[in-house]
């Protein structure tokens, strides 16, 4: 399973909030922290808060943070949230597919069996258990 760079991008963002309890960033902060592009990064941000990860706050002291605790965010309803747009192969997209396996084939079945593994291994993990600090590194899961 490959997670797209957006999921990437989210899960940074939340484990980079989750190691500075209670601060606000904004998103022009966080960008050049990661070195990423500030507008896709703005999307990111918007999707998290669309999906109740983040609240934002709009103005002079404005910024983003999160929602909730850690131990609240499951990794796998993040992954979940951020990768629904993208469908793990042609026949999983809402619009359908031009597959011409499709009525008979038995690997859609298994590879929707293996993407629902994948999530609920994921959410075993909570943030919290992901905590990051860029003073203190990285704490083990």
């Amino acid at each position: 399973m490959r997670l797209t760079r957006f999921t990437d991008f989210g899960l940074r963002v939340l484990m980079r909030l989750a190691g500075a309890p209670g601060q606000s960033f904004t998103v022009e902060a966080m960008a050049t922290e990661f070195r990423i592009s500030r507008e896709h990064l703005t999307k990111v941000v918007r999707e998290l808060a669309r999906a109740g990860f983040v609240q934002t706050q709009r103005g002079a002291a404005g910024g983003f943070r999160l929602a909730m605790e850690p131990a609240a965010i499951r990794i796998g309803a993040v992954t979940r949230a951020l990768e629904a747009r993208h469908a793990l192969v042609e026949c999983f997209q809402p619009t359908g597919s031009d597959c011409t396996l499709l009525p008979r084939c038995r690997l859609k079945a298994r590879l929707a069996s293996a993407r629902e593994a994948f999530f609920a291994d994921l959410d075993r993990s909570t943030l919290a258990d992901c905590l990051y600090s860029p003073d203190r590194g990285t704490r083990a899961a």
